[in-house]
Parts: C-alpha cells; sequence; structure tokens
C-alpha cells in the first residue's frame, strides 16, 4: 500500500517505485513519470527532484536505471487494445526473438546509433532477410522514440542507417501456365480447387479466401464482399496448451474492404458449387473452415502435380492487382467444361 498521498508503491521485485506528474494531456489528464529506488527514501527523493524540474521547466534528471526490456515491455502493454491482435502478436514476437536478445540488457543512455547498427549488423549476419530487419528497426525507432517522449532526456538521439533491399521482380503466371493451372483445377474440381480458381479471376488474399462464407457472394448482384480474413496467430496468453490458434478478423487494411465484381461465367461457377447455407466457408462449403497453412498445402501440391514452381497464393493475386481499371477481371483463352470461360 502506498502511504498517504506520496504514491510510491512496493514492487513485486523488491524496488520502490514512486510516480510524479509530469505534465497533461489535451484534456487536461495527468500523464505520470516513475522513479524507481532500492529503498522508500531513494524512491521518494527521486520523485521530489523530478517534481522540481517539471516545475522549474528543465530536464528531468537522467537517473533511471531500468533497462531496455523495461520500456519495450512497458511499450508492448500500451499497445494492446490499441490495434489489430494480428499486428499486436507480430509486434511480441519481433521484441522476444530480435530486439531484446541483443538491446534488452542496456540501459537508456547506452542505446544510441551505435547499438542501433549493432543490431543491425547481427540481423544481417544471421540471415534474416533485408525487408524483416527494415521492420525490425523501424520498431526499434519507435519504441525509443515512444520512450523518449515519455521520459524527455533519458534517451539519446538515434540515427538508423537503413538497409536496402534490391528491387526483385514479382512472379507472374505465364498465359501457359495460367492455362495449366485452370485445366488442372477443373479436372474433378471439388470445393477447394473451386477456392483457388475464384482467388485466381479475383485476386483475394489467401487469409480472405480462408475467411469467405457464402453469404459474402451475391448472384443477385453478382459481386463477392470482402470483409474479414483468417490467420494463425501466436497465442501468448495460453500457458501450456497450444502455441498458436485460429483468428478471424478485419482484413489487412481498411482499403482492403471492398466489393469486386464478378463476370458471367464466374458467376455461373458459382452458381454451380452454392451450398445454399450462407454460413458455409467457399473453401469446404460447409460450416468448417480450412485454416490458411491446410490451404497453402493444398496449392502446393496443385501446383506441383501441374508442374507450376514458385507459386504462392500471393502469385495469383499479381494479373489482377496490376490492372489499372481496378475491376478485378480476369480473362483467359479456353473453356471449362460446363461453365465456359470465354
Amino acid at each position: 500500500m502506498p502511504r498517504k498521498g506520496e504514491n510510491i508503491y512496493k514492487r513485486k521485485d523488491g524496488r520502490w517505485e514512486a510516480r510524479y506528474i509530469r505534465g497533461r494531456g489535451p484534456t487536461g489528464r495527468a500523464c505520470y513519470g516513475f522513479c524507481y529506488g532500492r529503498t522508500y527514501r531513494e524512491a521518494r527523493e527521486k520523485a521530489g527532484l523530478c517534481r522540481a524540474a517539471v516545475l522549474n521547466g528543465s530536464p528531468v534528471p537522467a537517473f533511471d536505471r531500468r533497462r531496455f526490456a523495461v520500456f519495450c515491455e512497458e511499450w508492448l502493454r500500451r499497445q494492446r487494445g490499441r490495434v489489430k491482435e494480428s499486428t499486436y502478436v507480430k509486434y511480441g514476437s519481433v521484441l522476444k526473438k530480435h530486439i531484446l536478445p541483443v538491446l534488452g540488457a542496456r540501459l537508456p543512455g547506452e542505446l544510441g546509433s551505435g547499438a542501433a547498427e549493432e543490431l543491425k549488423q547481427s540481423l544481417l549476419s544471421s540471415g534474416l532477410a533485408v525487408k524483416t530487419v527494415r521492420d525490425v528497426l523501424v520498431l526499434l525507432r519507435t519504441i525509443i522514440s515512444d520512450a523518449s517522449r515519455l521520459h524527455p532526456g533519458l534517451f539519446p538521439r538515434v540515427e538508423i542507417d537503413y538497409p536496402k533491399e534490391p528491387r526483385r521482380e514479382a512472379r507472374v503466371l505465364t498465359r501457359e501456365e495460367q492455362r495449366r493451372l485452370v485445366e488442372y483445377l477443373e479436372r474433378d474440381m471439388d470445393t477447394c480447387r473451386f477456392g483457388v480458381l475464384l482467388a485466381l479471376v479475383t485476386g483475394l488474399r489467401l487469409g480472405e479466401l480462408c475467411a469467405l462464407r457464402w453469404r459474402s457472394i451475391s448472384l443477385e448482384s453478382g459481386t463477392v464482399r470482402v470483409e474479414a480474413t483468417m490467420q494463425r496467430l501466436q497465442d501468448p496468453d495460453n500457458q501450456g496448451g497450444s502455441r498458436t490458434r485460429v483468428v478471424t478478423g478485419a482484413p489487412k487494411s481498411g482499403t482492403s474492404l471492398r466489393t469486386i465484381p464478378l463476370t458471367a461465367p464466374v458467376l455461373a461457377m458459382c452458381a454451380r458449387f452454392d451450398p445454399h447455407c450462407p454460413g458455409a466457408y467457399v473453401l469446404t462449403g460447409t460450416e468448417r473452415y480450412m485454416e490458411p497453412r491446410q490451404a497453402q498445402k493444398r496449392l502446393a501440391r496443385y501446383t506441383g502435380e501441374c508442374g507450376l514452381e514458385g507459386v504462392h497464393f500471393h502469385t495469383l493475386r499479381h494479373p489482377c492487382v496490376k490492372q489499372k481499371t481496378k475491376i478485378l477481371e480476369f480473362l483467359v483463352p479456353y473453356k471449362l467444361k460446363g461453365v465456359g470461360i470465354l
């Protein structure tokens, strides 16, 4: 319990934590600073010095001995509820795997540009992709900037030299490859093969396809509504059970919420596989979903059996998203049995 009016607590790790008001937000809500000490008296004295500095308009003393890992954990806690669950899980994974092992034990004053360069070289030498290294460094800069805002004068200015990723040409299916894939999918077509073909002609992402239910396809208006995505995420709150779980939520971004018009041949194909159950998933035809990892394995088997290499679900999007008309039509010069795509 804090002593009356002092706002000083004893933490579970044995240290004393003293809080002081370092300012107020636009709504007048108090913004607190924190001081730590091995004794009650030490924490109180540090808080007193900080209050005096705030009243005088001078920089708050930088005697905080907390390690960088503490600031990372505090930053991550603040993100919960502010960002999508998948983003929160990704932040936690990047911190645990890449940032904390290298910089977690450093004091704030030791996190200059040299430390960022050390982290960059460590990640590059481990074989990580350049884009992944850039993402890690961006997150590091975000955390330090946020901590610097909350604790003025505690962190040094950090300049980060981001690695440059060479531009690579996107894998795009040739017309011959498109023909081979569609002809393969047409043979013994089932709900999963139908879903892959639907992704090819509409540009659906893997997660969007797995989360797509028949209630989102309108045969009357000739459209498919994209409003959800499915993905398997780490479950940091589950102790002793499965480390991951399947989550269905909002699409990748606000612009990913969209209505895609379907051509007449595609609508005929939809009518052929419609199970007349709005809650059924397109990939299964039932109310049981097929998760992304299973769908990826199915596509790998399909492309392998028709002799295509380096094809993933994102590869199927390229012929669609590059069209400037944004109508997302995909026309191929052959016919499906009983469907007739051109």
